[in-house]
């Protein structure tokens, strides 16, 4: 039997929760050096706390996509995971800006980390089970839009989340710190709104969707129940090995990709701190470099946006012109807007350099997933999106460790790194023609 056809919103369905995982994880690209320099952070260190992200991720993701493989509840497959993971990433998002005042526990700066920690860990229990769960439920000639609308809701998320700062200083916020007080009043309530969200799209995924049980999954994808089962475990290490090689294939392009966008996030909002607002954003707790954290919220937003719409156009696109030359197409232009921003001191002119961004993200998104899925044996989808999930996490360390490194070499200036993030980029757009698919579409 051949998996059923899918409504639109059925597809939507499948995904709509990642929508509010996504607006917590853009406060947290878009907030979180602003939120640790004003707790005391360096900028020279600053990658070294961000690494709490990767290093959560690549330890968690292996083991959640091997448990969700093998958990059938009332819930579902993946679901069961996905409500967990969303419950504490939403205690996270409420406590991380509020980390002043947790004193008799841990320094300020080190509870922040802790909870930028625990945040990352959980919207990695989320995240990973929401990539399987459109492999199990979508059939091949719907895989596209799946993971493309997929795609686009992270994006519609992703501007909401990166504009929530600067919207809340709009209708009357302070984006300034209080006097005594660390963080921003519109910064801590872009995490509450966040984080309330996070669990309203979370339960609409969760009662809104039915996953397939043990025998029409087994039907649908051949597998037969009747053979007895292998009690035998198999290691990470016997699974990485016998990844097919388009697993690897794109871990190249993911690397470089990956790279670079986490270099674009740790040090967007001092580069163009140093780069438009100048002299004056030296001080964390300034207005120049508030208000240079908010406009690095609205260029997120931007490049989000464009993702968004890009998103829908990606499966016309690659159906027209191939998978690879449109995911190649993407990641160069990313590369191109982040090279450009050296070259740009008006902040509105950094729109258009961001939006390069927007559309190597959109792809990002959707077309590795969509490429690598048709590859995978349906009974280890989800140990293998959360090992894939590895070429994500593993460029974001090499990123965090040597990203200080990388200013001192080039001078101290946050901006140089923005190039190198946009060469990176250009590099993994070339290294896609070398990715060999099982099928073509």
């Amino acid at each position: 039997m051949e998996k059923p056809k899918l409504s639109f919103w059925q597809i939507w369905n499948l995904s709509f929760g990642f929508l509010g995982v996504q607006i917590g994880y853009s406060l947290q690209n878009g907030n979180t050096s602003r939120i640790l320099e004003a707790l005391g952070a360096d900028v020279h260190s600053i990658g070294y706390f961000w690494l709490a992200a990767p290093l959560a991720g690549l330890v968690v993701q292996p083991i959640i996509g091997l448990s969700s493989d093998k958990t059938w509840t009332k819930l579902g497959r993946r679901i069961p995971f996905i409500f967990f993971g969303a419950i504490v990433s939403a205690l996270a998002m409420f406590f991380m800006p509020n980390a002043e005042y947790f004193t008799y526990l841990l320094p300020p700066l080190i509870f922040g980390a802790v909870m930028l920690l625990l945040m990352d860990t959980s919207f990695n229990v989320t995240m990973q089970p929401f990539r399987a769960l459109v492999g199990d439920m979508v059939n091949d000639e719907q895989r596209n839009l799946g993971y493309s609308l997929q795609s686009a809701l992270i994006n519609f998320g992703a501007v909401f989340g990166s504009l929530l700062p600067w919207l809340l200083v709009k209708i009357g916020l302070s984006n300034v710190p209080a006097a005594g007080e660390k963080v921003a009043e519109s910064v801590i309530w872009s995490f509450y709104i966040g984080g309330g969200i996070l669990l309203a799209t979370v339960l609409w995924t969760v009662f809104r969707t039915k996953e397939y049980g043990p025998k029409e999954h087994a039907e649908y994808n051949k597998i037969d129940l009747n053979v007895p089962e292998n009690k035998e475990k198999t290691s990470i290490l016997t699974l990485i090995g016998d990844a097919p090689k388009i697993f690897w294939q794109l871990g190249i392009v993911q690397f470089f990709s990956w790279f670079a966008l986490f270099l674009m996030w740790v040090y967007t909002t001092r580069a163009i701190a140093n780069q438009v607002w100048g002299p004056e954003a030296l001080d964390a707790k300034s207005i120049g470099f508030n208000e240079a954290g908010d406009w690095t919220g609205v260029m997120f937003a931007f490049y989000s946006g464009v993702a968004a719409v890009y998103s829908f156009l990606i499966p016309s696109i690659a159906k027209a012109i191939g998978r690879k030359k449109t995911y190649s197409f993407s990641l160069i232009m990313g590369g191109l807007g982040l090279i450009s921003m050296f070259f740009v001191e008006d902040k509105n002119m950094l729109l258009l350099s961001i939006s390069g961004v927007g559309l190597a993200w959109a792809a990002i998104l959707a077309m590795p997933y969509a490429m690598l899925s048709g590859s995978l044996p349906a009974e280890k989808m989800g140990v293998y999106m959360g090992l894939f999930n590895a070429t994500i996490t593993t460029p974001q360390i090499a990123a965090g460790l040597l990203g200080s490194t990388l200013i001192l070499l080039f001078g101290g200036n946050p901006i140089t790194i923005i190039v190198i993030a946009g060469v990176s980029m250009l590099i993994a757009g070339l290294a896609v023609f070398f990715v060999k698919e099982k099928m073509q579409q």
